[in-house]
């Protein structure tokens, strides 16, 4: 039986009942997505049932297997909810992967059919792969922000453990409010945090028609009721770049999940929005974590309800019934019953609060003294002119910086520098770039190879120091 369900109903990840009692259950005329326009429960039922019917007769059973390659929208929702309603395993394909990481992925995921996106209207198509080989509901691959990304399965049981969890934290959006989705529900924050838990809990999920500022704003207005903004830390200057002209009562919250909010970055939300900008930490691999949502312990986060966490050696982990990781994976990422999250941090024994202090691979010697990059990244992050800045590793400290006067600004930016870290601590190379990549879902990436190749202008030598 899962939490909160009716009596009888339990979580069989092949048995599509639970979708319609736990997640499409409701008042038929309450508005539950607006993906530019509103839809009903009612509606979205019927829509879900007659994608079902499309995916069974594109041969479709319970235990089989399809990949989704759409972009965040109603297709995508109702495509997803009809496939679990069939009883299948379904992967998630961010629409943005280019066409060799999607044969890659699809490869290792190996699913009988791929529904994707053509003339605004989805395609189903056969693609040579095998009924399902694990109990999971829903295979994901991680952000590959660090390295290459890893097939995480997730149980119908433990993403309705994840709903539930987060209806147990305090300042989450409430029924009859709404949440203003920037993260894609191709990934684990949107797409638990957002689609999953509003279909259950009766919020209104309401996806901007684009990210833009003007967006933005106009979805938090388009309703009276308080409204929640859900995304990443990138997404924040979406809103700290608002005209002070435009005021917005029902903006209630800004959540973020992700990497690390630069400070110079929550100063500014902060100078711009009389409202909490709350923090929350998950992975792929288990949902939430832990959470701020008031922004009362910054730096810290108290651990989400059900989730124990403790820290050895400086690294996080995090206590699960299982290894999430479907296929090869690294046999030291899950041991006795613990989750090596290989993120650095530490957990207070009598507090119970966790402090993240970025991925365990940031702490690195020179010439035998610690150096932890994230630090560096932090005060590189906080000087004038910098835009955004990744710190890597690559046998030395290497920094990747967007300044504001481009290549001009290094000398200056060398200057500050050393006014603000040690020696040994600052970078032995500093590289000024236009721009920085990011991962689909809009993560810095941090791979020293991707970085350089992704920066450096097609015959043209970078300048660096």
């Amino acid at each position: 039986m899962f939490p909160g369900a009716p009596a009888g109903i339990a979580v069989d990840p092949f048995d599509g009942e639970w979708v319609g009692a736990y997640l499409l259950a409701g008042r038929d005329d309450q508005e539950c997505l607006r993906f530019g326009a509103p839809l009903t429960r009612r509606e979205l039922r019927r829509a879900v049932a007659a994608r079902a019917t499309d995916l069974r007769a594109a041969g479709l059973r319970a235990g089989g297997t399809v990949a989704l390659r759409m972009p965040p929208g109603i297709w995508y929702a109702q495509s997803l909810l009809a496939a679990w309603t069939v009883g299948a395993q379904v992967a998630l394909l961010d629409h943005r992967l280019t066409q060799h990481e999607v044969d890659r992925a699809l490869e290792r995921v190996a699913p009988q059919l791929v529904v994707s996106m053509s003339d605004g209207a989805p395609v189903v198509a056969p693609y040579p792969g095998r009924p399902a080989r694990t109990s999971h509901a829903l295979l994901q691959l991680s952000s590959g922000s660090t390295g290459p990304s890893k097939v995480i399965g997730r149980t119908a049981a433990s993403l309705v453990s994840e709903v539930e969890r987060y209806r147990l934290i305090d300042g989450v959006p409430e029924p009859g409010e709404r949440i203003v989705l920037l993260a894609s529900t191709v990934h684990v924050l949107g797409l638990v945090g957002g689609l999953l838990y509003a279909l259950h809990t009766g919020v209104t999920l309401v996806v901007p028609s684009f990210l833009s500022t003007d967006a933005v704003l106009d979805a938090v207005a388009s309703g009276p009721e308080p409204a929640t903004v859900l995304g990443v830390p990138f997404h924040i200057e979406f809103l700290a770049a608002a005209d002070r002209d435009r005021h917005l009562p029902q903006l209630k919250r800004m959540t973020v999940g992700g990497e690390l909010v630069r400070p110079t970055v929550r100063e500014a939300f902060a100078a711009r929005w009389p409202i909490p900008l709350g923090n929350m930490y998950g992975m792929t691999e288990a949902g939430v974590i832990a959470t701020d949502l008031f922004g009362q312990h910054r730096p810290a986060l108290t651990p989400a309800p059900g989730m124990t966490l403790r820290a050895e050696g400086g690294e996080l982990l995090l206590a699960t019934d299982a290894s999430p990781y479907v296929g090869l994976s690294d046999p030291t990422r899950w041991v006795d019953g613990w989750l090596y999250t290989r993120d650095a941090g530490d957990a207070d024994p009598e507090t119970g609060l966790v402090t993240i202090r970025g991925r365990l691979d940031s702490q690195v010697s020179v010439g035998g003294l610690k150096v932890d990059l994230t630090e560096v990244e932090q005060a590189l992050a906080t000087l004038p002119g910098v835009v955004e800045v990744v710190v890597a590793w690559d046998g030395a400290v290497e920094a990747f910086v967007v300044h504001e006067a481009g290549p001009d600004g290094l000398p200056a930016l060398k200057e500050a520098l050393a006014g603000r870290l040690a020696g040994y601590k600052r970078p032995r190379r500093l590289t000024l770039v236009p721009r920085l990549p990011r991962t689909a879902t809009g993560k810095l990436v941090r791979s020293v190879p991707a970085l350089r190749a992704a920066t450096a202008p097609a015959g043209q030598d970078k300048p660096t120091a």
